[in-house]
């Protein structure tokens, strides 16, 4: 399970959906889509979850809010899933347009972690 007094599901927008040609992939979502969550390598300065379709091409991050404890406890061996709850169009603001659900299991037992 995720850190204490931090969700196991919920639901957030996706941020950068706007740059590097993201938001053309927005176009080949569904409800329901499954997504990755792939946090950035150790080493950066703000570290991000990243959002990606199922191909690996990225569409955007996690909010700062979410990616402070996300981040962490992800590199830790937390594992969680994404599903595309909403897909707006250019008339959305960009940090409006993808809403995904977001469900954090129990850390990944080979890396020794509770």
């Amino acid at each position: 399970m995720p850190p204490p007094a931090t969700p196991d599901t919920f639901r957030v927008t996706v941020h950068g959906t706007v740059f590097a040609d993201r938001a053309d992939r927005l176009e080949e979502l569904d409800r329901g889509d499954d997504l990755l969550l792939i946090p950035d390598p150790p080493g950066q300065d703000d570290p991000a979850v990243w959002v990606h379709l199922p191909e690996g091409d990225p569409i955007g991050h996690l909010p700062p809010e979410i990616n402070a404890w996300m981040v962490p406890w992800m590199m830790r061996g937390g594992r969680a899933r994404a599903t595309t709850l909403r897909v707006g169009t250019d008339r959305v603001p960009s940090w409006k347009r993808l809403l995904i659900e977001v469900s954090c299991a129990d850390s990944h037992p080979a890396l020794g972690t509770p």
